[in-house]
């Protein structure tokens, strides 16, 4: 599976995977030597707690390392006829615009404007052409946006 990211989301995935491998990793080693220490681990809850946190850091671990090694940096678009990954569109809807960047779904901020490219809207305006009409069904029915501008 390919993971989109941009640049910058992929360094930042690089640098949670370092302190998860070595900042995170010494404090949960500690936390289960200190737990251990403490005796009958049958009813030791501390270190209970410090499994189930390391179980959450090794699959975390896991997690970036698979996004990292499977990443497919988005490269801003220089075709801006046809919407694709990395695209900035504005689109307009009822006399309103909107700007959106179209993203790989671990960058998704429909808030910010960052659509995924998996989203239904991201979906909808994927290879579409400037001036084209969009429609995209919503649990409130159909609504059309034109794309106005792709950058």
């Amino acid at each position: 599976m390919k993971y989109y990211l941009t640049a910058e989301k992929l360094e930042e995935f690089k640098q949670e995977l370092n302190e998860l491998k070595t900042v995170k990793r010494a404090e949960v080693a500690d936390r289960l030597k200190k737990a251990k220490e403490l005796g009958d681990l049958s009813e030791n809850s501390e270190y209970f707690e410090a499994r189930e946190e390391q179980g959450q850091v090794e699959g975390r671990v896991f997690e970036l390392e698979e996004m990292i090694k499977n990443a497919s940096v988005i490269i801003k678009a220089t075709n801006n006829e046809t919407v694709q990954i990395g695209s900035t569109i504005e689109v307009s809807k009822d006399g309103k615009s909107s700007k959106f960047t179209i993203v790989g779904s671990n960058e998704t901020r429909p808030e910010a404007g960052l659509l995924s490219n998996e989203s239904p809207l991201g979906k909808a305006f994927f290879g579409k052409k400037l001036g084209e009409q969009v429609k995209v069904k919503t649990p409130s029915g159909e609504v059309a946006y034109k794309i106005v501008n792709i950058e």
